[in-house]
């Protein structure tokens, strides 16, 4: 084996392409769409060495399009959950004995094929399988998982040179960073490929074996990642791509007696249905499973009297509507003070009426469709009731049509009630409602800010006063594990703004930071005694003469 310490190249954020006209990456992107959309995958299971695949085939549409068949993916049962838990631990020896500068290299690799070769078609997939514009799939499919890759192997490296700072004379004490004893369930969702991508990888670089299933929604861009891993050299078995049903495959994954850990980013219903669960079976496991989850949000802007309205409506429309407010970090309710409302709503409704709807194919359309047909009736089934209610204002939008695709329109909504149910759960798609208050209730609306909701993910404060940006800051500190001052709640880089939240949110272990990896190793502390006892009386011991 290789001896040396090494240094593995500094990260740095990936540059964001602007896929500006006549720029090579729109025409690069627009070649990837064309091809994608001229052909129709039949996308198999990826368990050890094999490509699996089944008599039970489900399709793939755009949700933009949903007439056009992209492709079909063969659906496994409990048989294929198993054969991937098999075929990881069989790969788990070797895998857990490489070098790690080995293990970094792959992933490094990963990195630089999805910034070069593979970048176009990474994002045409994310495109087309989960309707994201042009702009959306390049900060996430592309930008989001390369750093993620990099800066996650830096990472690695800190926590391998954390050792203890002392030993004593004659001894050396250090510590090694086991990887986990068992194998790794990553559950992925469908509104972020790098989240699909950085779940099984930050547990595979530290030396784990991995069992993933994605949203079904997401295998479209999933199955263009497993293709990048196999050829960055990731060995059979260290990964393992299933498409079961969700119960099916918990029912196999957490009885196994192997089961290690779950890396999660899902609903807070599933995930508290998952620990309940684990904690049920926690006899029959050999190790105490590690649990983390990312769960979504409710996530908030508040605007104080000294906001200047611009930001404000910028930050709400931004936030709120980028890639139809699915993203677990979307602004879905705000609180504007009564002094601001009217220049905030005339900015937001002039902003609205010139967002273009539509595929994403056209790169001019900024807002694109929700990913499904059941997120569709859902967000109809909110805007309607609130249509029908006299203590709602439909300020924006309202409209939804499904002919074509599902394509919902941004809406604003204006509560009378600080709790309507739109200001409290979670809708998921682009939907905004917004509580005036009077700008002598800053006060009191800091307190309905902290206890609306279940969720603490992500919320900000615009404001120009700064003792009310200290009071926000200090007074929300638990209703938000992501806090911005004078931005949109969305937008966390990774090496700068390590993401995740508490309360319903998750168990806040921070995705894009060193935090997260630690939770995929297990430490052993080693002493080493050079010039050891060889009796075992004390001094104490020795009588006085």
């Amino acid at each position: 084996m290789l001896k040396g310490f090494f240094n593995v190249p500094v990260p740095q954020n990936e540059p964001v392409l602007n896929y500006g006209p006549r720029s090579l990456e729109r025409a690069a992107l627009k070649a990837a769409l064309e091809q994608a959309r001229a052909q129709q995958l039949d996308i198999p299971m990826y368990i050890g060495d094999k490509e699996v695949r089944t008599g039970n085939k489900l399709e793939i549409r755009p949700p933009h399009d949903h007439k056009h068949l992209l492709a079909t993916f063969s659906e496994g049962d409990a048989s294929h959950v198993t054969a991937a838990i098999d075929a990881a631990l069989a790969a788990k020896a070797n895998w857990e004995n490489l070098p790690w500068e080995q293990r970094a290299a792959i992933f490094l690799k990963t990195a630089d094929l999805l910034a070069g070769p593979y970048r176009a078609k990474v994002n045409a997939a994310t495109m087309l399988g989960q309707s994201k514009n042009a702009y959306q799939a390049e900060i996430d499919s592309a930008c989001e998982l390369i750093d993620f890759l990099r800066f996650n192997v830096q990472y690695m490296t800190e926590i391998y040179q954390q050792q203890p700072p002392i030993s004593g004379k004659g001894v050396w004490n250090r510590v090694e960073q086991r990887p986990l004893e068992g194998f790794i369930f990553a559950l992925t969702p469908f509104n972020f490929t790098a989240i699909a991508g950085n779940l099984p990888t930050s547990a595979a670089m530290m030396g784990n074996v991995v069992v993933w299933k994605p949203a079904y929604t997401q295998i479209y861009a999933a199955n263009v990642l497993m293709q990048v891993f196999k050829e960055a050299g990731v060995p059979d078995g260290v990964i393992n791509l299933i498409y079961v049903d969700g119960p099916v495959a918990g029912e196999v994954i957490f009885n196994h007696p192997d089961f290690a850990g779950i890396h999660f980013t899902g609903s807070t219903k599933v995930f508290q249905n998952i620990w309940q669960t684990i904690g049920t079976n926690i006899h029959k496991y050999k190790t105490y499973p590690r649990i983390v989850g990312e769960t979504g949000g409710k996530d908030f802007v508040l605007a104080h009297p000294s906001a200047d309205a611009d930001v404000v409506s910028t930050a709400l429309v931004r936030g709120a509507f980028e890639y139809q407010g699915q993203k677990c970090s979307a602004a879905s309710r705000a609180y504007i003070p009564a002094s601001l409302w009217p220049a905030v709503k005339a900015n937001m409704q002039r902003d609205i009426t010139s967002f273009k709807i539509g595929p994403v194919e056209n790169f001019e359309n900024f807002i694109n469709a929700v990913i499904s047909e059941v997120s569709f009736d859902k967000l109809a089934k909110y805007i309607d009731a609130a249509k029908a209610d006299d203590g709602v204002e439909i300020v924006a939008g309202g409209n939804y049509d499904k002919t074509k695709g599902w394509f919902i329109e941004p809406t604003v909504l204006k509560v009378n009630d600080p709790y309507y149910v739109t200001m409290c759960e979670e809708l998921f798609g682009p939907v905004l409602t917004i509580y005036v208050y009077e700008d002598a209730q800053f006060d009191e609306v800091l307190n309905i800010v902290d206890k609306t909701s279940i969720y603490a993910l992500t919320g900000s404060i615009i404001s120009q006063d700064r003792y009310a940006i200290a009071e926000a800051t200090y007074r929300l500190r638990n209703a938000a594990g992501n806090f911005y001052i004078n931005d949109k709640p969305t937008g966390a880089v990774v090496g700068q703004q390590p993401f995740g939240g508490a309360r319903g949110s998750g168990t806040n272990d921070k995705a894009g930071s060193m935090i997260n990896l630690l939770r995929w190793v297990s430490p052993r502390t080693i002493k080493e005694t050079f010039d050891p006892p060889k009796d075992y009386r004390y001094p104490f011991l020795t009588k006085e003469s």
